[in-house]
């Protein structure tokens, strides 16, 4: 039981030391929502069992640029891309 708690009080130390500040939260979010994205577009492709290449061609786009936006760390997301690349996939942003 006493593991328990430390392991809490360590995780409480960590998000106190590097997600303390306004800023390092919100920095924190952006990340998340950007995995969330990289990782919800890799997966409806595929599920749709289609290459970047072939979802670059549906979209109108560079194989590169698939690429960056299944990236975890990409952070240039644009609403019309991601409404073009949802349309390709059948899906809806």
């Amino acid at each position: 039981m006493g593991r328990k708690k430390k392991a809490t009080d360590g995780t409480q130390a960590l998000e106190r030391e590097f997600f303390g500040t306004p800023r390092a939260r919100a920095e924190l979010e952006e990340a998340r929502t950007s995995l969330a994205v990289a990782v919800q577009i890799h997966r409806l492709r595929t599920a749709a069992g289609i290459t970047q290449k072939e979802l670059a061609e549906l979209v109108g786009t560079s194989h590169s640029a698939i690429s960056r936006l299944e990236s975890d760390d990409y952070d240039g997301y644009s609403l019309p891309v991601l409404q073009r690349i949802a349309a390709a996939l059948g899906q809806r942003v």
